[in-house]
């Protein structure tokens, strides 16, 4: 490990205490200009490191660096983390990735998306530094059926992530936008790759992108609004990927459980397009497999695995 990583590490453990240049040469074996050079170096990163006269240096609690092993030191489960300033989209690099040959767990993360994408072929905005942009990449040899399960879960990690962090609950539209006083905070897209001929997901792509302090919005982009607390992006962005490891490993009721338990759609007036047909419904549960369970127009009783609802605010209106 390089020097710049090893004091790096160092002040992170002890952020908010001084240490001096004279204690970290001495804890590293090296010299004081070394030590000097690898915090100068971290400052040029964008670190914020207080230099004291008589005290040393002081890594400030309120740091927001993005980095791969500023993000890696909150893991919690084995797996590879990669780190882009900018890239065009986290889940178009994990494909690269996975196309040269990646078959380890890996956290793809970027600090802007200039082509991030979204479900239904839409776009995600993704500015610099004011949001998270990550892709989890499993490799867990699923069946089709099961992967569709992985949608609904993704939802999940994201609000218990958020929970735990900020304190503030978020609700989950059908089939996993993540909302906040009734506005969009989250994207998330998940996409498999699959052998067609064993009929199984060889790999399987979680992207997630968060708004945690976004507000200039494209006219194009409807009803969306950020997390609006202070909130270190490489905890958030960890923490999401440690959520998503939880729910992958655990047991599929738990989520659903959770998932009901934040729906803000069951009980509301819907619309929703089968076939290219528009209907009316009322959203009346989520089934075991994550499915929402409608009762339409004429009385009957209809299950949703994929596709776009919109709630409707009065009776026939959108």
């Amino acid at each position: 490990m390089s020097l710049k990583k090893d004091v790096l590490n160092y002040l992170c453990t002890h952020s908010g205490e001084y240490v001096s240049g004279e204690a970290l040469a001495k804890q590293f074996n090296k010299s004081r200009a070394g030590v000097w050079k690898a915090i100068r170096s971290l400052q040029n990163e964008g670190y914020v490191i207080d230099a004291l006269t008589n005290r040393g240096y002081c890594m400030r609690d309120d740091n927001d660096v993005l980095s791969a092993d500023e993000i890696r030191q909150y893991i919690d489960f084995d797996c590879d983390v990669v780190y882009y300033d900018s890239i065009d989209s986290t889940n178009t690099q994990a494909k690269r990735l996975i196309t040269d040959g990646m078959d380890r767990v890996t956290l793809v993360c970027a600090g802007e998306q200039t082509s991030g994408r979204g479900r239904q072929g839409k776009s995600f905005y993704s500015p610099k530094n004011s949001g998270i942009y990550l892709s989890l990449v499993t490799h867990p040899m699923l069946s089709l059926k099961d992967s569709v399960s992985i949608t609904t879960a993704s939802s999940v990690a994201v609000c218990r992530a958020v929970e735990k962090l900020t304190g503030i609950v978020p609700e989950i539209k059908w089939v996993n936008d993540v909302y906040i006083n009734g506005s969009k905070i989250c994207g998330i897209l998940t996409e498999a790759v699959s052998d067609f001929e064993s009929g199984t997901v060889t790999s399987v792509i979680i992207g997630i992108g968060v708004n945690i302090t976004t507000s200039d919005f494209p006219s194009d982009v409807k009803n969306a609004t950020s997390l609006g607390v202070k909130v270190k992006r490489a905890l958030l962005i960890a923490q999401i990927a440690n959520e998503l490891w939880k729910v992958s490993q655990g047991s599929f009721d738990d989520v659903i459980d959770y998932y009901r338990s934040h729906s803000m759609v069951i009980g509301k007036d819907i619309i929703f397009y089968q076939n290219s047909v528009k209907h009316f419904a009322k959203a009346v549960g989520i089934d075991d497999n994550g499915g929402l369970v409608v009762l339409d127009e004429n009385s009957n009783y209809t299950t949703l695995s994929s596709g776009e609802i919109t709630v409707r605010v009065n009776s026939r209106e959108e």
